[in-house]
């Protein structure tokens, strides 16, 4: 193990006598089997972040998880006093766990604020961890304030001021316009790190009465809006160009302070006409330009994870062409502690002495505490053996019994740093850790390094030998490191071995053998040549390797350091490469590279590609034929036949393709026998009996086939018996009482011999009979008569001819021929699930009454008629099959409220078996269909009648109807939903107390006990109200007019008949609209009036996208568009699910009253349509803001 001695300097001369007797910590091994058995201090593993902001619809998790050996267990203390979490119900600590969950559900979260510490205990000590601040998070609303008008002359620059309310944590600010759109910043318009709005001129395109700051609030998610900002820019007298200045920061310089590692935020922002440009430099020092970035157009400098040498003056500096103006700001960084050497847990064996660091860094310098067991280390128990000395405790002879847990705390005015270390005073024998029985390998001259990691308290002290003989020392060759690892510096062949290594302390001897082998190392012998190759021709680069026997090398070969190009002109071979007709891409270096699992060699050389020297052309034709055919070596089933090549005519003969002729059975006929390789002159070719061979021979090179040479002598085979049996034996049966086996013969060239025929052989299978025989001749069936129905039989068909049998043949299964099966399913029964779907059981029938293969059961079942019916209405019968095996299958689609019945038939191939027994079941009652029509009929001022008629299909027992009427207005938005609802027996009923002149949509549905079904809907008019009159004014005062009796008057009844023509053509337009899908144009408004309210932002660039419109489930209860008016806050739901919420995670989002916007991040409510007004929601920007930030 690690022995490093940790000391600090100037302790003084007392601690030196502890020298001899102090040792360091002993590193917890990491093997578990090893850890299992060790009893332990506990260590926290897990806590929650020092700053905790909860979101107050949550539970408040804490976690604390620690390990030990025993097991910890938990407390917990709340600002500083002991909390007992029992006490509390809304508190659970999770089993085998410090982790609190506190639920805050009906409760006032702020009770759970403050400041939490978890505590794990066991026997040998008690860790603690960070002191956690558990705040809620929160999202105050603006102040209310009154914005007044800001009217400035074009030029001048300006700041409209935000201020938002102090969050927790603090808001995310940008700002939009009354259409909830991104106001556009550049480098005249910019917003500051604070959230103001600065200009460094107006234009008079910047007149606009809706500047509005928007805060989001993260945790709480939530968005808060302030008033609107009015800005006028009057060009009447506007101000002239001037030199640059600084709004922000004021001043020549200013200061600004930064904690270690956090970011760097500087900010300039300066006016001027024409608008100043913005650069940045440190004085006396570069800017870190990796950890450096500029935001909003270069006034923002942004440097990341802040170190010390970021500290000093950085000046902004901005110009226009009347020019320049600088600030300084001056950059201080402080630093919260930070480790420098935290301390480590320390493993000790009794009377040894240890020591516990706790080094940290910080500006201003850190004060370090230390605590034992969580109690300060000055209020602890008095320990003669323990010494603290500023940041480092020691342990002197300590004794079994004194493990504990040390925490040291370093603070300054910045934050804090907690730690804990235990230490563990254990008495252990040695135990090595490195594997048995391992393997080391190495390349000679080489280092080598052969492990003994080992555990022990005290810590063990190794010792190494060599063959179990020979003990190793410190000195050359070898090394033995503190951690036991044994290394030889130049390993050789000679110290392949066996090595032994001994583990020992006061409490044991612990050995373990591992294994050097030296091998010899990979060098190539043969190197690649700089090569200078003709285009189209072959290279060669040779590439030859002495490597150790044991190691088997694998080659690789590179061009110009990449892969080879996937081409098959490239061919690698185990000792070179070679490329096939050379073109110039080849050019280039190539590289081979020999591995092995432990070491590599590669050499390299160049091909250069040059012209190739003129040629006269080359000719190239199709071979000549062969000559000379001669048949050796003759046997029964083979001969040898030789040839002498024709010309190759300038192209290399790749192959030659032997035929041969049968004269006896099919004379004239050349066929393929088998081919041999470009560069032979003879084959042998197998032969089969009773052929009369003629052979030919053709050649083939890269033109073609050469012409057949002359056939060879002939050469006959004697006949012998067949050498095979037919393939494809089956045995069916193709009515009852039969089986038909059927066979593929033999072919003439397979026959062997003359008079070829078939024994075709069959018994009944588990049936202790004899072998049935027939001999047929040359034929490919046979049929056995007076079979049972649908048995097994085994079936056997063997060839013979006039010299004998075939080889003995396999036996094949068949069966008998089917009949239709002779019984019914028994013991039906019906489950009904609901009122559309039934499952059906029954008791297979048996297997003898099949009488052939089963495909399964065929259902038949047919509606009688409906419960509320008195007379039989038969429907057409439906069948379902079940395939295999079944004893249940499900019914669906059936009508609710009906009376079924039903059989079942068992299914062969031949048929259908008896039906069962008759079996009726009744559904029961659904929802009720449609009514079966809605009209309006007599329409009124103020008055409609509706007629409606019952369902076609009631499912049920009728209970009623539910009528839901809204209007319509001329913007197409839907008023208040009302609702109505009617016995069975009521058809129509006359709706009073309407608008005049106005479109009314009606839904209508019926009703079971089991709910309502489908609606049908109707739109209508009430009548136009014409009765309205003026008063004639005259000279100031009113005058009745003259009576005269215009209903006589040709112009009025000419203009009534325009009018009513002109409603009549109007009203036939808009139904046709209505009809055509229900589809009201909203889209198509929309497009016209380019409304910003109802476009969705998109996340990228805070813009607003497309409208897109959502289809509901039926073309009926499409909504509608809604309206809103930003201007005061006030927001309508849109009807369409087009509102912000949906480009989102959806949620209620709701102005209050002061003007705020509060919406939510989670899950979209969905909203009936039915409810109205009085349910709308608000659309919610909270997901679109989102982008923004």
């Amino acid at each position: 193990m690690d022995r490093n001695r940790k000391w600090v300097p100037g302790f003084g001369a007392v601690l030196l006598i502890f020298l001899s007797h102090t040792t360091s910590a002993l590193e917890v091994p990491l093997d578990p089997k090893v850890l299992e058995g060790l009893p332990q201090p506990p260590t926290i593993t897990l806590q929650s972040p020092k700053d905790y902001i909860f979101d107050p619809r949550e539970n408040i998790v804490i976690h604390c998880e620690a390990k030990g050996k025993p097991h910890p267990s938990f407390s917990w203390t709340r600002n500083g006093t002991h909390f007992d979490v029992e006490k509390d119900s809304k508190v659970l600590m999770k089993p085998g766990s410090g982790t609190l969950v506190i639920d805050i559900s009906g409760e006032k979260a702020e009770a759970y604020e403050g400041t939490y510490q978890c505590t794990a205990h066991n026997e040998h000590g008690t860790a603690v961890s960070n002191s956690i601040f558990i705040r809620q998070s929160r999202s105050p609303l603006w102040s209310k304030e009154r914005n007044e008008a800001i009217v400035v002359q074009m030029g001048v620059s300006l700041v409209l001021q935000c201020r938002p309310p102090a969050g927790l944590p603090p808001p995310v600010i940008f700002w939009m316009d009354n259409n909830f759109q991104r106001l556009p910043l550049d480098k005249r318009v910019s917003q500051a790190l604070n959230g103001d709005l600065y200009f460094s001129n107006v234009l008079p395109e910047d007149t606009r009465n809706d500047y509005i700051c928007y805060a989001r609030f993260p945790h709480t998610q939530t968005i808060q809006q302030k008033q609107p900002i009015s800005v006028t820019v009057l060009d009447n007298s506007p101000d002239g160009e001037r030199r640059p200045g600084f709004m922000t920061p004021l001043g020549i310089t200013s200061t600004k302070m930064v904690l270690r590692g956090e970011t760097l935020e500087l900010e300039c922002i300066a006016d001027g006409l024409p608008t100043p440009e913005i650069s940045w430099q440190k004085d006396g020092g570069e800017l870190p330009s990796s950890r450096m970035s500029f935001y909003n157009f270069k006034k923002t400098l942004k440097v990341s994870d802040v170190n010390e040498a970021d500290a000093g003056d950085y000046r902004c500096t901005a110009t226009n062409k009347l020019g320049t103006a600088q600030h300084i700001i001056k950059v201080s960084v402080k630093a919260a502690p930070f480790w420098v050497s935290a301390p480590r847990n320390l493993i000790l064996a009794p009377n040894e002495t240890g020591i516990l660091t706790c080094r940290v860094n910080g500006e201003p310098k850190p004060k370090i505490s230390w605590f034992v067991n969580g109690v300060p280390i000055e209020n602890a128990p008095e320990d003669h053996s323990r010494k603290v000395d500023g940041d480092t405790v020691i342990l002197s002879y300590v004794q079994t019994g004194s493990s504990a847990v040390y925490q040291c705390n370093a603070s300054n005015e910045f934050g804090y740093l907690l730690a804990n270390a235990f230490v563990n005073v254990l008495a252990e024998a040695p135990r090595v850790l490195t594997p048995p029985n391992r393997v080391y390998q190495v390349i000679a001259n080489n280092p080598a390094l052969l492990h003994c990691a080992s555990f022990g308290s005290p810590i063990p002290t190794i010792t190494w030998f060599k063959d179990s003989q020979t003990s190793v020392k410190n000195g050359d060759p070898y090394v033995i490191h503190e951690n036991g690892t044994l290394e030889i510096h130049v390993a050789q062949p000679l110290h392949s071995g066996k090595y032994t290594c001994i583990a020992s302390n006061n409490l044991g001897i612990k050995e373990n053998h591992v294994y050097l082998e030296v091998k010899e190392p990979t060098r190539i012998l043969k190197q690649p040549e700089y090569k200078d190759v003709h285009r189209g021709m072959s290279a060669v680069f040779e590439c030859k390797v002495k490597h150790d026997p044991s190691l088997i090398p694998t080659v690789i070969w590179l061009k110009d350091n990449g892969e080879l190009p996937d081409d098959e002109r490239f061919d690698v071979d185990v000792d070179s490469l070679t490329i096939r007709d050379v073109t110039d891409e080849d050019e280039g270096t190539y590289t081979c590279i020999q591995n092995t699992t432990l070491d590599q060699d590669s050499a390299s050389a160049m091909l250069t590609v040059v012209e190739p020297t003129p040629t006269p052309a080359i000719v190239y034709g199709n071979p000549d034929p062969p000559t000379d055919l001669e048949l050796t070596d003759q046997t029964e089933r083979s001969v040898q036949l030789t040839w002498t090549p024709g010309d190759e005519h300038n192209s290399p003969t790749q192959k030659f393709l032997i035929q041969y002729e049968d004269l006896l059975h099919q004379p004239g006929v050349w066929v393929n026998l088998t081919d041999a390789p470009g560069t032979s002159t003879t084959v042998q070719l197998k032969l089969s009996p009773y052929v009369y061979y003629s052979f030919r021979v053709l050649a083939l090179n890269g033109v073609g086939y050469s012409q057949p040479s002359q056939p060879s002598s002939q050469y006959r085979t004697n006949p012998s018996a067949p050498d095979e049996n037919p393939s494809d034996v089956q045995g069916v049966g193709t009515k009852p009482g039969n089986l038909v086996i059927s066979w593929t013969p033999l072919t003439g060239f397979l026959a062997n011999g003359p008079g070829l025929e078939y024994k075709v052989q069959w018994r009944q299978k588990d049936v202790d009979e004899d072998w049935s025989s027939e001999t047929v001749a040359n034929v490919s069936q046979f049929v056995v008569s007076g079979t049972p129905t649908y048995v097994p039989y085994e079936i056997k068909v063997q060839a013979l001819n006039d010299y004998g049998s075939g080889p003995e043949p396999e036996v094949v299964i068949g069966y008998s021929g089917e009949d239709l099966p002779l019984s019914a399913p028994d013991s039906v029964q019906v489950m009904v699930h609901n009122s559309t779907l039934a499952e059906v059981h029954w008791e297979p029938v048996s297997f003898q009454s099949v009488r052939g293969k089963l495909q399964g059961y065929k259902v038949y079942f047919r509606r009688i008629r409906g419960l509320h019916e008195t007379e039989d209405t038969e429907q057409q019968e439906q069948v379902l099959t079940f395939s295999g095996n079944r004893s249940e299958g499900r019914l669906p689609g059936l009508q609710p409220y009906s009376l079924y019945n039903l059989t079942i038939r068992v299914l062969n191939i031949k048929g259908e078996g008896p039906p069962s027994p008759s079996k009726t079941f009744e559904t029961p009652e659904g929802v009720p269909g449609p009514p079966s029509f809605l009209n309006v009929v007599n329409p009124g001022l103020d008055s409609l009648t509706l007629e409606w008629g019952p369902p076609m299909n009631n499912n049920g027992r009728l209970t009623g109807y539910t009528l839901k009427y809204q209007p319509v207005n001329n913007t197409n938005e839907l008023g208040p939903v009302k609702v109505i609802n009617f016995l069975a027996n009521e058809t129509t009923i006359t709706l009073g107390n309407l608008n005049s002149s106005m479109l009314y949509k009606f839904y209508m549905s019926a009703k079971t006990i089991k709910g309502s079904g489908p609606i049908i809907t109707e739109e209508a008019f009430t009548a136009m109200d014409t009765t309205r009159t003026q008063p004639t004014v005259e000279m100031g005062k009113a005058v009745p007019s003259r009576q005269v009796d215009i209903a006589t008057q040709g112009w009025f009844i000419g203009l009534m008949c325009a009018i009513a023509l002109l409603i009549l053509v109007l009203l036939i337009v808009c139904f046709i609209k209505r009809n055509k899908g229900g589809k009201y144009p909203v889209k198509e408004k929309e497009d016209a009036h380019q409304d910003p309210e109802i476009q969705p932002m998109k996340e990228d660039d805070g813009t607003f996208g497309e409208y897109r419109s959502m289809e509901s489930d039926t073309e009926d209860h499409k909504p509608l568009k809604g309206s809103r008016t930003p201007s005061n806050g006030t927001v309508r739901r849109d009807e369409s699910d087009d509102s912000l919420v949906d480009y989102g995670e959806g949620g209620d989002g709701q102005f209050n009253e002061d003007g705020s916007f509060i919406g939510q991040y989670s899950g979209k409510k969905e909203k009936d349509t039915h409810e109205g007004n009085e349910s709308s929601e608000a659309p919610s920007p909270v997901n679109a803001m989102n982008s923004f930030v």
